[in-house]
């Protein structure tokens, strides 16, 4: 063979290496791009989305705080930190974690308020640096900000923690399990003079949902005082504080003799009444009796035996209403919400809106989900109603009731006299203002 021809062969056949380079460069690129897709899109339709983000290629390791140490490990990839502590696997957007940094010049510890512009952060950021010790993450951003978090304030406050916590834990009852927790009524000197009353009364309210003082003078002042005692009281379009009798003064129900299947009230605002507080003032005759039933109780049991009509109970949105005619009452309020209103990331109850007297037309869903909505307000019905699940008691002058968004309500048929005060709260006003609003919800989950 000459050498030209030597030649002209070597450069045939590099140029077909280097095709075959390029060819598997590309396979290459075309695989882990369909693969990063596939990860994107797990569970999901695929659908086209905006790319806010350069593709960053993830890191195939993962870094320990130290080589012996398995109790924290975290990794890096392209959208996000994935962090392993106290058993927790989380995963935070680096966005978020940009976000949310403590750090003097992004937090006002004293406000306890955000400094930062969000709008201001890259939605391409990436930290340069990330370092673990045994109790804190440190991200270097690469304009030189250090962000410092604690690792047991990440498992708190990161979606897979929250989805582990319950927001407000809870005793739920039928009348046998309350009648048996023995439940104490708190005197009302004894309420009203000492952080031990407060705290018992709070202890009650908070688990079960209601709650009892003895002995408060029967007049509307003092059942004012009471309240005041709690929480700022809230104005609505009764006025802060009323008397309710069975003289049909104002135009609703509860101002009549009839007898009041279980319900909870004010489903008509926009944020139902979070806690009333029952006072009966006179009362000069027979009936009059007060049934309690724990919502929680009984959307639990449905829960249970029927989940997926409870999950309808949580989405199907509902108006109720009021209407009022009377001379110098003119009033159309419209409420709208669920009857379930749970939290999204954990599932947990929070507020029952049961008010078959005050639900409006049914005109938010179709006619198919409207049936099937029937059958599972049925099934929650069949539950409020079952005997075991009632508690009876008689309000008397001297004996004050509060009861929250758990607990439904009712009355059997009153005669001659009755009368009631009324204070209405708002239910994080308890949570954060009790007690003149002179202390904080760290205080009083210190003394619960």
């Amino acid at each position: 063979m000459s050498l030209d021809n030597h030649r002209s062969s070597s450069r045939h056949l590099q140029r077909h290496i280097w095709s075959f380079c390029m060819w598997c460069h590309r396979l290459a690129h075309l695989f882990s791009s369909t693969q990063c897709l596939l990860n994107r899109s797990s569970g999901h339709q695929i659908s086209w989305q905006p790319r806010y983000r350069k593709s960053l290629p993830a890191v195939s390791r993962w870094h320990h705080m130290a080589p012996a140490s398995l109790n924290c490990a975290w990794q890096l990839h392209g959208d996000h930190l994935e962090l392993r502590y106290a058993e927790t696997l989380m995963r935070f957007d680096y966005v978020w974690l940009r976000d949310h940094c403590r750090s003097a010049s992004c937090y006002n510890s004293k406000t306890n308020q955000r400094s930062l512009d969000t709008a201001s952060v890259d939605l391409c950021i990436k930290p340069k640096t990330v370092r673990v010790d045994e109790t804190t993450l440190f991200l270097t951003w690469p304009d030189g900000h250090v962000t410092r978090y604690g690792l047991e304030w990440l498992v708190k406050n990161s979606y897979e923690g929250q989805k582990q916590q319950v927001m407000h834990p809870r005793i739920f009852w039928n009348a046998e399990i309350y009648q048996q927790a023995q439940v104490p009524s708190v005197d009302c000197q004894n309420f009203l003079e000492t952080k031990e009353g407060l705290k018992e009364f709070l202890q009650n309210f908070l688990l079960y949902g209601i709650a009892f003082v003895e002995n408060v003078p029967p007049t509307k002042e003092d059942t004012e005082i009471l309240a005041e005692r709690i929480s700022l009281i809230r104005e609505t379009i009764y006025g802060r504080m009323w008397y309710f009798t069975s003289d049909f003064s104002r135009g609703d129900t509860a101002y009549t003799k009839l007898a009041l299947d279980r319900h909870t009230d004010t489903t008509y605002f926009q944020e139902p009444c979070g806690i009333q507080v029952f006072h009966c003032l006179k009362h000069e005759g027979t009936g009059g009796r007060t049934l309690l039933v724990d919502g929680f109780y009984a959307a639990e049991q449905v829960l249970q035996r029927a989940p997926e009509e409870f999950e309808l109970l949580t989405k199907v949105p509902l108006k109720h209403e009021y209407i009022e005619n009377v001379v110098g009452c003119p009033n159309h309020m419209i409420g709208v919400g669920p009857i379930l209103n749970i939290y999204p990331w954990n599932n947990e109850l929070y507020l029952i809106r049961y008010n078959n007297y005050d639900r409006a037309v049914i005109n938010t869903v179709p006619y198919d989900v409207v049936h099937r909505w029937y059958a599972a307000h049925r099934t929650l019905t069949t539950e409020l109603r079952r005997p075991e699940n009632e508690l009876w008691v008689k309000l008397k002058p001297g004996k004050g009731d509060g009861d929250d968004w758990q607990v439904d309500s009712g009355q059997l048929t009153m005669n001659l006299v009755p009368a009631a005060a009324v204070g209405l709260w708002t239910f994080h006003c308890l949570k954060m203002e009790f007690a003149g609003g002179t202390r904080n919800l760290a205080e009083m989950e210190q003394m619960v």
